[in-house]
């Protein structure tokens, strides 16, 4: 007689699965409230215990390590010694084991959980199992999700055994489960203990849809969610109108989640390319909208727009008549609803966390053989700010310099942004010279350029951008200061009467 070791927390089907099992005549041992369901449903069942004829101990957290289960996993059944030796030892096969674990992941993600509670949800014997169980899988038939049970039964009806394809599916399976398993639990240790850079790094996300395409059409794509603190995020968001979010639609919308968080006021991010194209902020959603378009409304056209109060009826009324690819915001009123849910296309996406931004994220990206990782650029200014011209900003200026930085920050380097009235005005990203993002900015705002501000992701380390700020008519600027030849551009400022400010921190994005 066939034998299969039941033992799952997660009990979807698994009744059903024992008793077709059953009906086919293999033997079922089972454990704990497994055992105990199988009995309550009138399906015969073997105690781990009776097996081992050793009992369940230290509240469960010992019953399958023994000989007589892991023997009967992993001795290799075509071996004439293992035979002999499973003879002598009486030992007897198991041919299917299914198992799935304690409920680490839920148990991490409740916030009433101690870290008692963590602890005691490491499976230790489930893991144990399946690595036996699929580490033989030429003989033995190993399942972890509930949605292999049907593909089994009918080998198993067809045939009497699963195919040797369906054995090495279902045994990679259970490296890839108990892999993502084991890295949500280091991943817990090095957060508790604060490892930023631990010597080996394992990673763990789960899928969240595969994409139509990557960047280009011929590359593959697929979007993955990391298990915790997703609130405020893009994994988090819930699409409520349109197509299916692209590649670059999840990329550009993250910049603009982005760079939407540093505004607490009534804001609009624009993007294009994950850079913003057009920010503004007001008394109201639909105003700061409107200053956003104003911004660049070129740019704006086939662009990504977050909005961190809800789209009103107001508002929606001035999207509607442009095309945007993706709009996200914390709602939409019913009225914003039955405006913009007429484009079809138009993806809505709804993310009530939006304003969110306390997180511990780190910042990655991989390069040919390999993959860098920082901590995410959560600061603004390095310190106290520090006037170092004549003449000091206005009450005004200052607050367009800031809203200024708060822009350029999450524009490309090199990136330059200009401001006035809480609405940019110029934003030139991505340039290899930082003359020419101020060039590209000034001509994106043309006469709007008059009375800004500027901010510069990094420092001038030459006076020609202060003396084309000037030409345009940028009263103050705002940069991180540091070079060897900032002398230039504060004697510069000073001689055209523009204020500047330096931050003491620079904010790099490539």
């Amino acid at each position: 007689m066939k034998r299969a070791l039941i033992s799952v927390f997660d009990k979807t089907n698994v009744v059903e699965f024992a008793r077709e099992l059953t009906s086919l005549g293999w033997e079922i041992i089972s454990t704990g409230g497994t055992s105990a369901k199988f009995k309550a449903e009138g399906i015969p069942v073997m105690d781990i215990s009776d097996l081992t004829q050793f009992p369940e101990c230290f509240d469960g957290r010992l019953k399958t390590i023994h000989p007589h289960v892991e023997g009967g996993i992993l001795a290799i059944r075509d071996n004439e010694m293992h035979q002999k030796q499973m003879a002598e030892l009486g030992i007897d096969p198991i041919d299917i084991v299914v198992c799935n674990l304690y409920p680490f992941k839920e148990t991490v993600l409740n916030p009433k959980s101690s870290h008692e509670d963590i602890v005691e949800n490491i499976d230790i014997g489930g893991p144990t199992m399946l690595r036996a169980a699929a580490k033989n899988y030429n003989f033995v038939s190993v399942i972890t999700d509930p949605e292999d049970y049907t593909k089994v039964i009918e080998e198993l009806k067809e045939s009497g055994d699963t195919s040797f394809e369906t054995k090495e599916y279902l045994a990679a399976k259970v490296f890839e489960h108990t892999a993502h398993y084991d890295a949500l639990i280091s991943g817990y240790f090095n957060k508790k203990l604060n490892v930023k850079s631990p010597k080996t790094l394992t990673l763990t996300y789960e899928k969240k849809q595969d994409l139509r395409y990557g960047e280009n059409p011929h590359q593959n794509a697929t979007f993955y969610t990391q298990i915790q603190e997703t609130e405020g995020t893009l994994t988090a968001a819930n699409k409520i109108h349109g197509k299916e979010l692209s590649y670059n639609n999840i990329g550009d919308t993250d910049g603009a989640l982005e760079a939407l968080k540093e505004f607490d006021e009534p804001t609009i991010v624009a993007t294009k390319h994950a850079n913003p194209c057009g920010i503004g902020s007001g008394d109201t959603i639909s105003v700061a909208f409107q200053r956003a378009y104003d911004a660049d409304p070129v740019s704006i056209f086939g662009g990504i727009v977050a909005a961190n109060r809800e789209i009103d009826k107001a508002t929606a009324e001035i999207m509607s008549g442009i095309f945007l690819e993706v709009i996200v915001a914390p709602s939409f009123s019913k009225e914003a609803l039955e405006i913009l849910t007429k484009k079809k296309n138009l993806r809505l996406l709804e993310l009530p966390e939006i304003l969110k931004s306390d997180y511990s994220f780190f910042k990655g990206k991989t390069v040919l053989g390999g993959f860098l990782i920082q901590e995410m650029d959560k600061e603004l200014i390095g310190g106290d700010l520090e006037v170092v011209t004549d003449r000091k900003p206005t009450e005004r200026e200052m607050e367009d310099l800031m809203f200024a930085w708060k822009t350029v920050k999450h524009a490309k380097s090199n990136g330059i942004a200009l401001a006035k009235d809480k609405t940019s005005t110029g934003v030139g990203p991505g340039q290899v010279s930082r003359i020419w993002a101020l060039e590209n900015a000034i001509r994106q705002g043309g006469d709007r350029i008059k009375g800004s501000v500027l901010a510069s992701d990094a420092f001038f380390p030459f006076s020609d951008c202060v003396e084309a700020a000037h030409a345009a008519g940028v009263t103050a600027i705002i940069q991180p200061g540091g070079s060897i030849r900032d002398k230039d551009s504060i004697e510069a400022a000073n001689k055209f009467g523009i204020a500047m400010v330096f931050t003491g921190m620079r904010h790099f994005k490539h």
